[in-house]
């Protein structure tokens, strides 16, 4: 005869039984930076983070916005629209994977939540719905500007403290990145003819 108490399941002795709805303490504090063997001080690990989470945010509304005009585009020029901006998109995501890590190799922590990244950012909220595909293109465009404004500010005084890697992630990656993408966008706001001049 089976003994009941011995037919309930005891997941702690079952290997295979997945640990649920688990809790745990925090860590490490967002804003703060742990200490890690990178030769720059605290100060200036703190500084970069700080500047680097705020890029981090926009940059993932950038992301957002293009992911949404992608879907939104209308129009005659609908195909390379949408061609377009889901690769700056795509684009956009691979810089804020190389952000994210930035501040994580400065010992900090990257702003992941999107929630967070609705408190920090800059980038102004567009209305929910659709709107003209020049007011959208316009709205990547200020959000590049805002982007760029900061990042030159920011590669700025992190070179200034000697954090090299910070400014070269913001040059060579983040700047170069929206100038680049900035140029075709706004190439699409040109009123010109098509056939004759």
């Amino acid at each position: 005869m089976s003994n009941p108490e011995s037919s309930s399941v005891d997941h702690r002795s079952d290997g295979s039984q997945p640990w649920l709805h688990q809790k745990g303490r925090v860590i490490q504090e967002f804003g703060t930076v742990k200490q890690f063997p990178v030769a720059l001080s605290m100060e200036t690990r703190l500084y970069s983070c700080q500047r680097l989470n705020r890029v981090l945010a926009d940059s993932r509304i950038l992301h957002d916005l293009y992911k949404k005009y992608h879907w939104l585009m209308r129009g005659a020029t609908f195909y390379p629209l949408h061609l377009l901006l889901d690769k700056h998109a795509g684009e956009q995501l691979e810089l804020i994977d190389t952000i994210a890590e930035r501040v994580q190799t400065l010992g900090g922590v990257a702003i992941g939540d999107p929630r967070h990244v609705a408190e920090i950012t800059a980038v102004p909220r567009p209305p929910d719905g659709v709107e003209e595909v020049p007011a959208m293109l316009s709205r990547l465009l200020e959000a590049h500007e805002l982007i760029l404004t900061d990042c030159h500010d920011a590669a700025a005084r992190t070179q200034e403290y000697g954090d090299d890697g910070t400014n070269d992630v913001l040059v060579s990656d983040v700047v170069r990145t929206n100038e680049l993408q900035a140029w075709f966008v706004a190439e699409h706001l040109v009123d010109t003819p098509l056939v004759r001049a």
